[in-house]
């Protein structure tokens, strides 16, 4: 009997090819819709609490000096925890983390609105930037391998980027609208339904990625020292500004905290994995940029931390209205980052657009420090905003770029990991000396009998005094440390994401 051949299979439709095609390419829209999502929440938090300070301040009895644990304990947990997210994501696959992530910072933020005291709250901020870094660690490893060519990968960077400079406007709108129609809880409990979103969409959509696996080994003990390290100095400035610097408790824990911090670098010079290979600050570059980077959040953090206050306690404004005066600082950033700073790295160089950065900074923190007790917006608070936040928007992408122009190659990773940590810890150890400087020497006007307005806005007027300073030695450093390449090799929106 003949066999019988099998029937030809159907020759598949033309459009077949072009339809799955687009369905791919719906999937990695729609995934980066869930990265946007998970960056835009760790950028919120950082200035969604501005605003609320002193409605957290009066419900939970925080101290003038103690309140800067509320954004220390969250900045803290994010930088200090940057690097091991990122090697976890490589080990364990960073579709993994970031979902971890995710479901620890709505967990975090249930708990940070529920918090009955002023304890639980900052240890619930703390999980919360812990989380935060599993999701800022892993959200640009997972963009660049979503989308399969260059002119696709750049679009999806323009659009993260625009996200991630909006977090900031976006933060101080929503902290001041619902601190004032409902109450200071729900800038935490907003999180909640996002993260749940988020969730949902990267579960469904991003790719699983195969870690190499923990045999490869974690740093687990530099984790923890380079979180202690900034913890302890924060502490210790904290316990100076109201037991004195000279006591005994504060010179012992100054003490403890450069131990840490000297057993952190000895740590890193002899594990057969470094958290941070010590080899890579032998370039002035990375070493000077880093340097900048960590100088310079003291004065964009201090003018949100301080100004808000200012705002809010001595000129009188109500959350919403203090939210509403520092969007143009938050619009003037996301503006000059997108628009205007890779104009002039292309027409000048990226180390005189920083330094020109730096210097309209510290111009905006000097005139931010004169301001009168009855201050007019327009006039005095306006102008010190967007001096401010253009002058943020011509820092961040220059810095990025050269804390790693000399870094090798395989080394370019944790240089750029290093750059954001070097922000957030810069960050909270800025708001900590702030604080404490604030709070000391209002308390001593006020034992001198000077009214505790004036008190109050003297001693905010001496902290932004000290944050211009601190952003004018950046400047000192940058002058005479940094070197520009002759082409830099982070390209302008990729250097604005990795800054926040």
């Amino acid at each position: 009997m003949a066999a019988v051949a099998p029937l030809p299979r159907p020759a598949a439709p033309v459009g077949a090819g072009v339809a799955r095609r687009a369905l791919d390419d719906r999937r990695r829209w729609l995934a980066l819709v869930a990265l946007c999502i998970g960056q835009l929440m760790i950028v919120l938090d950082v200035t969604i609490v501005n605003v609320a300070l002193p409605s957290i301040q009066s419900s939970l009895h925080f101290s003038p000096t103690s309140l800067a644990w509320v954004v220390n304990g969250y900045l803290i947990g994010f930088g200090g925890l940057l690097l091991l997210a990122g090697r976890l994501g490589d080990l364990l696959g960073r579709r993994r983390v970031f979902l971890l992530g995710l479901a620890g910072f709505t967990v975090a933020s249930i708990f940070c609105g529920l918090a009955p005291t002023g304890e639980l709250l900052v240890v619930a901020r703390f999980v919360q930037g812990v989380a935060a870094s599993a999701i800022g660690a892993m959200v640009l490893g997972i963009l660049v391998t979503l989308f399969p060519t260059q002119q696709q990968t750049a679009r999806a960077m323009s659009v993260y980027a625009m996200v991630a400079s909006m977090g900031g406007a976006i933060g101080l709108l929503a902290g001041g609208t619902l601190t004032q129609a409902l109450s200071w809880h729900w800038i935490f409990f907003v999180n909640v339904p996002i993260g749940l979103a988020a969730m949902a969409l990267g579960f469904a959509l991003i790719p699983a990625h195969v870690g190499s696996g923990l045999r490869h080994g974690v740093d687990v003990v530099g984790a923890v020292l380079v979180t202690a390290a900034p913890m302890l100095a924060i502490y210790t400035i904290l316990q100076a500004s109201e037991s004195g610097w000279t006591t005994l408790r504060t010179l012992w824990l100054g003490t403890v905290s450069v131990l840490v911090a000297a057993l952190f670098v000895a740590v890193e010079s002899r594990v057969r994995a470094p958290l941070v290979p010590l080899r890579i600050f032998r370039s002035r570059n990375v070493s000077g940029a880093n340097l900048v980077r960590a100088l310079f959040p003291v004065g964009m953090f201090g003018s949100l931390f301080i100004g808000t206050l200012y705002v809010q306690k001595v000129l009188g404004y109500d959350a919403l209205r203090a939210g509403l005066a520092f969007l143009p600082q938050a619009l003037a950033i996301g503006t000059f980052s997108m628009l205007v700073v890779g104009r002039l790295v292309d027409r000048f160089s990226l180390k005189t657009t920083l330094l020109l950065g730096l210097l309209l900074v510290a111009s905006g923190l000097a005139l931010f420090a004169r301001m009168p007790l009855a201050a007019s917006y327009p006039v005095d608070v306006l102008p010190v905003t967007l001096l401010i936040g253009m002058g943020a928007g011509l820092i961040f992408m220059p810095s990025v770029a050269l804390a790693m122009s000399d870094a090798p190659r395989a080394d370019s990773g944790v240089a750029s990991g290093l750059a954001n940590v070097a922000l957030q810890i810069g960050a909270a150890l800025g708001v900590a000396v702030l604080a404490g400087v604030a709070s000391d020497h209002a308390r001593s006007l006020v034992a001198a009998g000077v009214p505790g307005r004036v008190a109050l806005a003297s001693g905010y007027q001496l902290a932004l005094l000290v944050a211009s300073g601190c952003v004018l030695a950046a400047v000192a450093i940058g002058a005479w440390v940094l070197r520009s390449p002759a082409a830099p090799r982070v390209e302008p929106v990729a250097a604005a994401v990795g800054a926040d």
